[in-house]
């Protein structure tokens, strides 16, 4: 479709839709960047949801409230403030001080971290963060190196408690159709593109992940069905 322009854009109703946008600027290429230029374009195609739009403030907070530094190694909840930010949920609350602060920052549920430019980049929700060893895993960092498997189809990582660890991420994976793998084959094929904390501990295969009528892998599903020891 030539002339069409791309975004990808970041929010929730309760912050009356857009908060975060990876623009038509970021989307394009002319030929004539640096290496260096490419490869952060290409890497804010492939896992950022772009800058705070202009009447929001948006922060990385850590679990005690203080805002972190950039960096992918600083994952915290991406917190938003700003005009377009709801003012509470309709006669609840309990529920509006659970998730808006006394001065307004509103806990979005999310798990982030942002660069040094300002772009915001996602690692999951709240509840499917993986900890293991106080060290968090985002599930969808693992499924994108499962996905670049040649023989996956579709990938799901989910938290299996653990004794020694308090969790480790188990993979649950849909192999191609006429395809056959090994639950060591997908382990060692982490190994050289993950940190050894992140990689699969274990692996399961099935014929087809649970989703949403939006298309959303049901991860609380597969946590109950397949994420006991």
């Amino acid at each position: 479709f030539p002339g069409v322009m791309f975004i990808n854009a970041f929010g929730q109703t309760e912050t009356a839709s857009t908060i975060t946008m990876l623009g038509p600027e970021d989307h394009m290429f002319t030929g004539k960047e640096t290496p260096e230029v490419r490869e952060k374009k290409l890497k804010r195609l492939a896992g950022s949801i772009g800058r705070p739009m202009g009447d929001v403030v948006i922060q990385i907070w850590d679990e005690n409230g203080k805002p972190l530094p950039p960096g992918p190694e600083n994952i915290g909840e991406i917190m938003a403030k700003g005009e377009r930010v709801m003012s509470g949920y309709w006669k609840d609350e309990a529920k509006t001080a659970k998730t808006l602060t006394k001065d307004g920052w509103l806990h979005t549920g999310d798990k982030g971290y942002m660069d040094d430019e300002g772009y915001v980049y996602l690692a999951g929700r709240g509840d499917d963060m993986i900890i293991r060893g106080g060290e968090n895993i985002s599930p969808e960092e693992v499924e994108n190196v499962l996905y670049s498997h040649p023989k996956v189809n579709d990938a799901a990582v989910i938290g299996v408690p653990d004794l020694e660890w308090g969790q480790q991420p188990r993979a649950v994976i849909v192999l191609k159709e006429g395809m056959k793998a090994t639950e060591q084959e997908i382990i060692d094929y982490c190994k050289d593109k993950l940190a050894g904390f992140k990689r699969p501990r274990s692996v399961v295969f099935i014929d087809e992940l649970p989703r949403t009528s939006t298309g959303k892998v049901q991860r609380k599903v597969l946590r109950e069905m397949y994420g006991k020891p």
